[in-house]
């Protein structure tokens, strides 16, 4: 047998993963500066949290601001235009000529980060080029060099800001190698670039600091914004999961009845015609299939721990308006002077319309146990032609309220209620500090309606 010793040689394995590291950054470079560096890419206006800052502004002027950036990217880019043409006038028609170019490379890359960032950095590097090979022809000398410099380190910045923070480096790299070897290329061109590169650091760096601060800032806001719409979206299916348990009881209730009926009609007719007990005994099965089918929405319907709203005997009756005298009762107990006003003749409603107005109530004096310690609450429940009509008002609290546990989507819950049984809901607060409710749930003032509810 013959052995072969495999050993393995770090300084290999480190070439390889050196020239993995090259390969990355190349492959970065190029789709930073190089694929689609000329794609249009504008700068959007200022939004409405921006804005909003500048309220001072009178009303004509405030529109404007949303446009501030472009319009002081205009005036600089003329400023420079300006500075250029004072810098290079006088010269002859080969300078003259020399000098339309620069101007025109130097100044049009400054507004250009506006819409095409990463092809104004390109026109303007070579714009810094132009000007180190042409001063010595157009006589600006030193002038046109430095002038090339500020405004070349203006966009790099810019594009920066508008950017992503790693082309700051990126930039620099290829500004230096490229002044660089110009340089060695045309020892007598104008070659200040030691105190320029120093300087770009000084500029660069803060530059990217302050666009990796915006990107962070971003994402927390839309983090933020996501966990608000998701624990809001969570809410609502919780609360659409407790309404279908309680409707499940209160239909189910209806559909047992029913079905019990319909088993025990043929006996208590005498010599029962077999249609007769054929019809009962099609509405019984009928009825038992409802019940299994709403059973089976339910659990569709309901939140990963179906026991996480149960009270404390499902077996209990679901509670209705009659039963808000031990509500109110409830509340007072607890410390809230509340007075219960109703007003129409109380009549007997569906059984879902009355839980969802135990409910509205309740909710609406628990947040104010919650949220407003020490004030006054009154609940107003009318019975009027086609409805029925609730009002909760509390006012202003006497004292600091504690922070509450809960999640802060009572209201939501309250819409959803209303909402589905086809009526109105407001909720806001009350000019003296108060919070008010007022919704108006639908009855339609039938036979057929009032006799589910008897039955």
């Amino acid at each position: 047998m013959v052995c072969v010793n495999q050993t393995t040689h770090p300084r290999r394995d480190d070439l390889r993963s050196e020239a993995r590291l090259v390969r990355g950054a190349l492959h970065r470079l190029r789709q930073d500066l190089i694929v689609d560096a000329f794609a249009f890419r504008p700068m959007l206006p200022l939004d409405d949290a921006r804005v909003s800052g500048w309220a001072w502004l009178p009303q004509r002027l405030r529109r404007y601001v949303r446009w501030a950036p472009h319009l002081a990217l205009g005036g600089i880019t003329a400023f420079v235009f300006l500075v250029i043409v004072t810098q290079t006038a006088g010269h002859g028609p080969i300078g003259s000529f020399i000098a339309v170019v620069y101007c025109f490379l130097t100044a049009m890359p400054i507004a250009l980060t506006l819409f095409r960032p990463i092809g104004a950095f390109w026109i303007s590097a070579g714009a810094l080029l132009f000007a180190m090979m042409g001063s010595g022809l157009a006589g600006a000398g030193r002038g046109w060099f430095d002038i090339s410099l500020a405004a070349h380190l203006a966009v790099m910045a810019l594009v920066v800001l508008r950017t992503r923070p790693r082309l700051a480096l990126e930039m620099w790299l290829l500004t230096m190698a490229g002044t660089g070897v110009l340089t060695l290329l045309m020892p007598r061109a104008v070659s200040d670039v030691a105190p320029f590169a120093v300087m770009s650091v000084f500029v660069l760096v803060p530059a990217a600091a302050i666009r990796a601060w915006r990107e962070e800032r971003q994402n927390v806001v839309e983090t933020r914004t996501a966990t608000a719409e998701e624990r809001s979206r969570r809410t609502l299916l919780e609360e659409r999961a407790l309404i279908a348990r309680e409707l499940h009881d209160v239909v189910a209730h209806h559909m047992s009845v029913i079905a019990i009926q319909a088993e025990a009609a043929p006996y208590r007719v005498k010599d029962t015609p077999p249609e007769l007990a054929t019809s009962f005994s099609t509405i019984r099965e009928n009825a038992v299939a409802a019940l299994t089918e709403l059973r089976r929405i339910l659990g569709v319907v309901r939140s990963e721990d179906p026991d996480a709203f149960a009270d404390a005997d499902p077996e209990a009756p679901q509670p209705t308006l009659a039963s808000l005298d031990a509500l109110l009762e409830s509340v007072r107990s607890a410390g809230l002077e509340v007075e219960a006003v109703i007003t129409g003749a109380a009549r007997p409603l569906p059984q879902g319309v009355e839980l969802s107005a135990y409910r509205i109530v309740q909710e609406a004096l628990s947040n104010t146990l919650r949220h407003a310690p020490g004030a006054e609450a009154r609940v107003e429940i009318s019975y009027v032609l086609g409805g029925l009509g609730l009002r909760i008002v509390n006012g202003a609290p006497s004292r600091l309220a504690k922070p509450s546990p809960g999640a802060g989507h009572g209201v939501l819950g309250m819409r959803e209620r209303v909402q589905m049984l086809g009526g109105e809901i407001t909720a806001d607060r009350t000019e003296d500090g108060g919070f008010e409710v007022a919704a108006f749930i639908p009855v339609p003032a039938t036979p057929g309606a009032k006799g589910e509810t008897a039955g």
